[in-house]
């Protein structure tokens, strides 16, 4: 199956490095890249089983893995590492990914031409098998997940007000936000 977590070889042996203490702390790897440039920077992104995470969350992770790549030290040169969230307009990694994110816009690109096109923008339809369904305008056309090499959900309003009602039910921990001083003195949450 194809690997849209880590996709080069440094990539997957960070992974293989990265990926036991974070699942061992109760997270899961969302993505992994090495990036180049004047200093590399090593970017994870990260989130709960169940989906989100914390800053708080983000900082213990940043921490542990710090302390792992030290001791194991994979990147010959200098670089940076940056843990963070896969934010609304996330990259989709896993098949399951998919289903999760069904009824949402996402943007697809395949390694290769797939019936004359390698990009495909429309509205996810789930997961049937190892094909990731995409209402296109078309129809609705089937994708083997080993013939994706990016996916990524599409910034909409739809998408921000199901997040906006994920955090008004309680999905998202309110209490984990600072508060906000006004310029009157008194403070908000």
């Amino acid at each position: 199956m194809s690997d849209l977590i880590a996709k080069t070889a440094m990539d997957r042996k960070l992974a293989g490095i990265v990926t036991p203490v974070i699942e061992g702390m109760g997270y899961e790897l969302v993505r992994l890249r090495l990036m180049g440039g004047k200093t590399h920077n090593l970017q994870i992104m990260a989130e709960k089983a169940d989906g989100g995470i914390e800053v708080d969350d983000l900082a213990e992770i940043s921490t542990a893995l710090s302390a792992v790549l030290d001791v194991e030290d994979p990147i010959e040169d200098n670089y940076s590492l940056e843990v963070s969230s896969p934010g609304i307009d996330r990259p989709l990694t896993r098949l399951k990914d998919f289903s999760r994110w069904s009824g949402n816009v996402a943007k697809l690109e395949t390694s290769d031409l797939i019936d004359g096109r390698k990009r495909f923008k429309g509205t996810l339809a789930g997961v049937e098998g190892d094909e990731v369904l995409i209402e296109i305008a078309e129809g609705t056309i089937g994708l083997k997940f080993d013939w994706l090499a990016e996916a990524k959900l599409i910034l909409t309003d739809d998408l921000i007000t199901e997040m906006l009602r994920q955090k008004k039910t309680g999905a998202v921990d309110e209490t984990k936000f600072d508060t906000i001083e006004t310029e009157d003195g008194s403070e908000e949450d």
